[in-house]
């Protein structure tokens, strides 16, 4: 009764589409569910994610859930997730796509699941790391480990969507990102997770310095692709 009356006064929207949620849906109306665009890579090892990495980076596995198309539904996601302070989007994202992500062998072997870090400057303005909420749930579905400590990012810089190809391309000769570890880290396969997929230069800079630990072997997934 009492959730009723707060909805009545604060009605919940789709974080997709902007229109008033049914009883029985949560962050995402069903319509949208249905219209958003998946990828399906975890069906296919050789698929167009993980090759963005051929030549660059050793990668074990590579997949996004969902595609990013301009003024589309994701896009009013993740804008939502990045921006607007909605971390149940991740959450909801990250319960759906534990559901494919459980039929997948390679995951037995995964040992912590690494989110690409912001800044402390950023986090100071942001308030929270947009793929926090994903990846604690993955962790928690998959029933892997969630390290945020490891993996830092030592410089500031604007959001990447807002730069041009090139000036992406050109984060691969900026030392962004190190690791702090000890022999404790050693001989882990880390799951590096970040919410769009772009050119792939942040994960790859991401991913070079997760490898500098003995041993250490990378699989990636994202929410989302642009494409």
């Amino acid at each position: 009764m009492f959730e009723n009356i707060i909805n009545l006064f604060y009605p919940k929207v789709c974080l997709g589409c902007n229109s008033l949620l049914l009883l029985s849906e949560s962050v995402i109306c069903t319509r949208c569910r249905h219209e958003i665009p998946l990828t399906l890579h975890h069906l296919n090892p050789e698929n167009e994610a993980f090759k963005k990495f051929y030549g660059k980076i050793p990668v074990e596995f590579v997949a996004t859930f969902i595609y990013f198309h301009k003024k589309g539904i994701v896009q009013q996601l993740i804008h939502n997730l990045k921006y607007k302070g909605h971390e149940e989007i991740g959450t909801a994202l990250g319960n759906w796509y534990s559901e494919d992500l459980k039929t997948i062998e390679i995951f037995e072997t995964i040992d912590e699941i690494i989110p690409v870090p912001i800044h402390k400057r950023k986090m100071r303005e942001r308030g929270y790391n947009q793929v926090t909420s994903f990846g604690k749930t993955l962790a928690t579905n998959l029933n892997i480990s969630y390290n945020e400590t490891l993996l830092i990012r030592t410089k500031y810089s604007k959001t990447q969507t807002k730069k041009n190809l090139l000036n992406r391309i050109d984060l691969n000769n900026e030392t962004l990102f190190d690791v702090t570890f000890d022999t404790n880290n050693h001989n882990k396969h880390y799951l590096l997770i970040d919410d769009v997929l772009t050119t792939g230069s942040t994960l790859e800079a991401c991913g070079k310095a997760l490898l500098k630990i003995p041993g250490s072997k990378i699989s990636i997934v994202c929410m989302s692709m642009s494409h």
